[in-house]
């Protein structure tokens, strides 16, 4: 017995013998317009407007079908590098543990000097206390000090009085000029709550640090606890006036914490710098020559 495939091949080849007049089937398929079964099969799946998908599939995978790759679209330009950012905006891949401590001192401070600025503003929230602070700040003006100081020394009649106030000029001098100085080469930024309607401002103090007004502070409170005979009261008012009027530059928004720590630090030192130079009759003469015609 035959199986279906011969059966099926031998009915279309007796077909197309006997259409064709006893020709092969091969030639019989192109003669009498018969076609094999096999092709049949093949090409009856083909349609005018329908695409195999296995052919869409190789269509969309082919190189010429990718993104980015279709020959007739024109070539982009090439693009210029990108700018170098600033060396502040780079960020460090190892840095170093100095730095991440200092960076870490100095967000605090910024955030403590503005969370301490309550007098920063009339709309603050102890803006009322604004006029009181500024009036701490001009108690602490150098060229108050300085203008007292000389008319102080003009009208003495002792010399020990002169003796102490020179001194003291001395040191105010040597105040203002080492606090210019350091404001000139650090050149920090005054904290950005703050509003410029500061007393008889020079160039420098657009700076912030050190506080100027801390370093006089310290420096006129030591040196009169020092050189001045006064009682226990007044020693206190003294110390008190110091640090609220170190205080109240934080508050004012003048200065951030670190301004008058350092303020405070530097009118230390600069007291010990003025007592290790003492000026007397005795070393700088030509000065205390001035009233020896009194």
């Amino acid at each position: 017995m035959s199986s279906p495939r011969r059966s099926v091949d031998g009915r279309a080849a007796a077909s197309g013998a006997g259409a064709g007049g006893g020709g092969s089937p091969a030639h019989g398929s192109h003669g009498g317009g018969s076609i094999r079964f096999e092709f049949q099969a093949l090409l009856s799946n083909r349609s005018p407007g329908a695409e195999p998908s296995a052919a869409r599939l190789r269509a969309s995978e082919s190189p010429m079908h990718r993104r980015g790759s279709f020959p007739l679209a024109p070539a982009a330009a090439p693009q210029p590098p990108p700018p170098p950012l600033p060396e502040e905006d780079c960020m460090k891949l190892n840095p170093s543990f100095l730095g991440i401590a200092l960076s870490s001192l100095l967000a605090i401070d910024l955030w403590v000097s503005k969370r301490m600025g309550v007098c920063a503003r009339e709309k603050s929230s102890w803006g009322s206390a604004r006029p009181l602070m500024k009036l701490l700040e001009i108690s602490g003006h150098g060229v108050l000090w300085l203008a007292g100081t000389a008319y102080c020394l003009y009208q003495s009649d002792s010399w020990a009085g002169r003796e102490v106030l020179v001194n003291l000029l001395f040191a105010l001098l040597l105040d203002l000029v080492l606090v210019a100085l350091l404001k000139g080469l650090v050149r920090r930024r005054r904290p950005s709550h703050n509003q410029m309607d500061m007393f008889f401002s020079f160039s420098v103090d657009k700076y912030s640090f050190p506080s100027g007004h801390a370093t006089r502070a310290a420096l006129v409170s030591r040196f009169i606890l020092h050189h001045l005979v006064l009682a226990i009261p007044l020693r206190v008012l003294i110390v008190l006036w110091a640090f609220i009027l170190g205080l109240s530059r934080v508050m004012l928004g003048r200065h951030n914490v670190t301004d008058v720590a350092f303020g405070f630090f530097l009118g230390y030192i600069q007291y010990s710098i003025v007592d290790y130079f003492w000026l007397s009759p005795f070393n700088i003469p030509a000065v205390f020559a001035l009233w020896s015609h009194k």
